[in-house]
């Protein structure tokens, strides 16, 4: 159902997969992987999408790095050396690498005829870059989701909750019940500097998942709470994009 690309940018050729409808007006969103990167989870989370009446892109964030996995979450987590490995790719592409891509991954859906609206979707790792991209094509992007994303309000330059600026988009994130990466004190740092920035955003607590809860191939997968992320994605979604 995918086709696997090839995208020019600044550092080379980045692999991606592209589900393409058969209407070019229709809206495309971009996918954000997680922290264990491209895998038949995310295939798995781009065919729904997908099966919604959207074009979806679906780059791998750590081109860079060569070749890798494909990994599992649940043969990963709980396996400190295996871990180890993942943390590694995630910390050799900063925020920064992705943010230079972002451009080129909206031209190479453009130069196939894929001019609507966009949405960017990011899990994990994926989310707070998610909200960061939005920034790269304000008129254009019209919705984002962060689904279980840690570091939003964090002291951090590239922390996304310092690059608001732009953001026209309608903003969901949808939280773990008891999540490190993103504990109240970010959420309400974010929800302070969302409402002073007049950002149209709903913040959601998913009591009783933990931070992975919505990918299939994590052990804690929470499959009530996966579905209520599909309930709110599909809503966001159609309530946005032309």
């Amino acid at each position: 159902m995918a086709s696997e690309i090839l995208i020019d940018t600044s550092d080379g050729e980045a692999r991606a997969f592209l589900y393409q409808t058969e209407q070019p007006n229709d809206p495309a969103i971009i996918v954000f992987m997680d922290v264990f990167g491209i895998r038949p989870a995310l295939f798995g989370i781009c065919e729904r999408i997908f099966m919604l009446g959207y074009n979806v892109l679906l780059p791998d964030l750590y081109y860079r790095l060569g070749e890798y996995g494909p990994f599992k979450a649940s043969d990963i987590i709980g396996v400190p050396e295996k871990f180890a490995a993942v943390r590694e790719l995630r910390d050799k592409t900063p925020v920064s690498a992705t943010m230079a891509d972002v451009p080129h991954f909206i031209h190479a859906l453009t130069s196939r005829g894929i001019g609507g609206d966009l949405a960017f979707v990011g899990y994990c790792m994926g989310g707070g870059r998610a909200i960061r991209a939005a920034n790269t094509a304000p008129e254009r992007v019209k919705a984002v989701a962060s689904i279980h994303g840690g570091r939003l309000a964090v002291d951090d330059p590239e922390s996304p909750h310092l690059h608001l600026d732009r953001l026209k988009a309608r903003l969901y994130i949808g939280c773990a019940g008891e999540d490190e990466s993103f504990p109240p004190e970010q959420s309400g740092l974010l929800v302070r500097t969302l409402r002073e920035s007049q950002i149209d955003h709903l913040i959601e607590n998913y009591i009783g998942c933990q931070h992975g809860w919505a990918l299939p191939d994590n052990p804690i997968f929470n499959h009530l709470g996966s579905e209520r992320h599909w309930q709110r994605l599909e809503t966001l979604l159609k309530e946005t994009l032309r």
